[in-house]
């Protein structure tokens, strides 16, 4: 407990990371009550990652599964549709601990997300009155200024060969915290979509942890979907991992029972 009262913020992604571990967040598309959390963190995840670029979310709705999130001790990420949606702050002064952002391809675009999200000195996000963070209780800002800074997450992603070959620039700002491959998007860049195993975008991932290492920031790998592929870009340096979303996971799991008890009816 500090002074105040109130017990010092965390980020269970960013111990996780910190600590050298994986963190594995379930990308949230469908699910639209506080049950997709509970089976998120029944199933071993780490975060949450509410896809607005793709989806159709209400604000109040992402608020409310953050705050969920919140309370189950798994963190809540949202992706925004770009560095300048207009939506970010007022995000995480509703319960999310983490933005991620699509398409940063140079080190002005990490700079304008980092400036969404950061307080100054290190951003140019506005304080606001209080933060479900902290149960909405009245913390110092002396206090929780610097640990929302420190616990809020900036996750940049790589997805197009202009981001990927200002890698280095953008893994050189301050504030950035993760380069996340996005290798769907990444691969169509390269005119090679769906080849998941072309060595173009193997070598990008290791470009991409490479450059993030040397700059004390995180790498991560989103899009491919195969088990044993993201387990080698985990050895390989990636520990910022999305698994399926929610539609895939349902699919899945609805077109295993349907085609087992097919198959069975028709061997009797």
């Amino acid at each position: 407990m500090t002074a105040s009262g109130a017990t010092p913020l965390t980020n269970p992604v960013m111990q996780r990371l910190k600590a050298g571990d994986v963190a594995l967040g379930m990308p949230v598309r469908l699910g639209r009550s506080a049950d997709i959390v509970r089976i998120a963190r029944a199933t071993g995840h780490d975060f949450i990652f509410i896809d607005v670029q793709h989806a159709i979310f209400n604000l109040e709705t992402i608020a409310n599964l953050c705050n969920v999130s919140l309370a189950l001790g798994i963190a809540p990420l949202v992706r925004v549709r770009n560095v300048d949606d207009a939506d970010v702050s007022m995000l995480l002064d509703n319960g999310a601990t983490g933005i991620v952002f699509p398409d940063v391809n140079t080190g002005a675009d990490a700079k304008k997300a980092v400036d969404a999200c950061k307080f100054p000195p290190i951003g140019k996000r506005s304080v606001g009155a209080s933060f479900p963070q902290y149960d909405c209780r009245g913390v110092p800002l002396t206090q929780c200024v610097p640990e929302l800074n420190a616990q809020t997450l900036v996750v940049c992603m790589i997805e197009t060969l202009e981001g990927l070959a200002n890698a280095e620039a953008i893994a050189k700002v301050e504030g950035v915290d993760v380069l996340h491959v996005g290798s769907n998007d990444l691969l169509a860049n390269m005119g090679k979509p769906g080849k998941f195993d072309d060595p173009e975008i193997v070598a990008a991932q290791d470009h991409v942890i490479k450059v993030a290492r040397a700059n004390g920031k995180f790498a991560g790998c989103g899009g491919n979907r195969d088990v044993e592929r993201r387990v080698q870009a985990i050895k390989r340096g990636a520990t910022f991992v999305t698994t399926q979303s929610d539609i895939a996971l349902l699919m899945s799991a609805a077109n295993q029972w349907t085609t087992g008890v097919r198959k069975l009816l028709a061997e009797t």
